[in-house]
C-alpha cells in the first residue's frame, strides 16, 4: 500500500501527516528533522509527497527527499487552501494544514526536478542581485525628492556604493551560469535582445526549460491565457499564476527583443493594429519568444531569425 504524505512547513518546524495510517508527527525543520522523516518512511512505498511552497523554508526540505528518490510536489498556498474549504475544512491549524495536504497529495501529483548545487547557487545570487537592484532604485526615488545637499550626498554614496556590489555579483553570477550550463547559457545570451541577467534568470528559475512543451513551459511561466466562460458569456481571457520573477525578467527581456529583431516588432506592430493594448501584445510576444527559447534549449540549436 502507497503512501501519501502532507507536509506543513514552518520556520522552525514541519507538521506531518500519513495516510492511509492517519498518522501525524512533528519534526524540526532542520537536517536533523529531515533525516528523521526519511527514517520513518524508509522501506516504505510513497506514493507523492506534498507540501506548500513558503518563502523558501521548504527548500531544503525538497532538497533532501528529491536526493533520496522520493516524488514530491510543491503547490500555491492559495490551491491548497482552496482544497481545505472545498472540503469543508475551515479551521486552519498546522495539523490540519498537514491532513489537507496529505489527501491533495493522492489527486495532484507533480513532481519537481531535482535542484542540483550549481542551479541553487545561480538562484541564490540572481535574487540576491535583484535585491540590490531594488535597493538602488528605491534610493534614486529618494534622491527625487531630498532638497538637504548632505542628505543627497548620502544617498549618491549610497547608489554609488550599491552600483559597485550590483557589478561584483554579476561577475559571480556569470561564474555561477558557467558552471551551472556554458552551453545554453551562450546559446541564450547569443539572441538579440537577450543579456546576462535574462540568460541567467531562465536558468535559474525555469530548469523546466526544453523538456517541456510549449504550452506547459507558457503556462508554468504564468503566461498562458485563460478563458473565462460560463453559458453564453465569453469573458476576456487573462494570464494568471506561474513564476512571477522570471514572468518580470521576460517583460523587460521582450521590450528589448521588440526594439532589436525586426520579426518581433512586426509582430506587436500587427497586434496593436488590431485593437490589442500594448500590454497585451507584448505578453503575446512574451510568449512567442519564450517557446522559440524552450525550443532552443530542447533542440541544442541556435536562435534562428524569423521572417516577418
Amino acid at each position: 500500500m502507497s503512501l501519501t504524505v502532507g507536509i506543513d512547513v514552518a520556520k522552525a518546524t514541519l507538521s506531518i501527516y500519513v495516510l492511509p495510517h492517519k498518522q501525524h508527527l512533528t519534526l524540526p525543520n532542520t537536517a536533523a528533522g529531515h533525516a528523521q522523516l526519511l527514517e520513518h518512511i524508509n522501506g516504505q512505498a510513497v506514493d507523492n509527497l506534498l507540501l506548500e511552497a513558503t518563502g523558501g523554508y521548504e527548500r531544503a526540505l525538497m532538497r533532501a527527499l528529491s536526493q533520496a528518490g522520493l516524488a514530491v510536489t510543491r503547490v500555491n498556498p492559495r490551491r491548497a487552501r482552496a482544497f481545505a474549504e472545498a472540503l469543508g475544512k475551515i479551521a486552519k491549524t498546522d495539523p490540519i494544514d498537514a491532513q489537507v495536504l496529505a489527501h491533495m497529495a493522492g489527486l495532484v501529483k507533480a513532481p519537481g526536478q531535482v535542484v542540483t548545487p550549481e542551479r541553487e547557487a545561480l538562484r541564490v545570487w540572481v535574487q540576491r542581485r535583484e535585491q540590490l537592484v531594488q535597493q538602488r532604485d528605491d534610493e534614486r526615488r529618494r534622491l527625487k525628492q531630498a532638497e538637504l545637499a548632505p542628505l543627497r550626498q548620502d544617498l549618491l554614496d549610497s547608489i554609488k556604493h550599491l552600483n559597485r556590489r550590483i557589478l561584483t555579483i554579476n561577475n559571480t553570477i556569470a561564474q555561477a551560469q558557467s558552471a551551472l550550463d556554458d552551453a545554453l547559457g551562450r546559446r541564450l545570451r547569443a539572441v538579440r535582445g537577450i543579456g546576462q541577467v535574462t540568460s541567467a534568470s531562465l536558468l535559474a528559475y525555469l530548469p523546466e526549460l526544453g523538456p517541456l512543451t510549449r504550452k506547459q513551459i507558457c503556462a508554468l511561466a504564468g503566461l498562458a491565457p485563460y478563458n473565462v466562460d460560463s453559458g453564453k458569456h465569453a469573458g476576456k481571457r487573462r494570464i494568471r499564476g506561474g513564476r512571477a520573477p522570471i514572468r518580470r525578467v521576460l517583460y523587460m527581456a521582450c521590450l528589448s527583443v521588440i526594439r532589436q529583431q525586426p520579426d518581433f516588432k512586426a509582430r506587436y506592430e500587427r497586434l496593436r493594429q488590431r485593437g490589442k493594448c500594448a500590454k497585451v501584445a507584448i505578453v503575446a510576444c512574451m510568449r512567442v519568444l519564450l517557446s522559440r527559447l524552450n525550443a532552443m534549449a530542447r533542440d541544442q540549436t541556435e536562435w534562428k531569425m524569423a521572417s516577418s
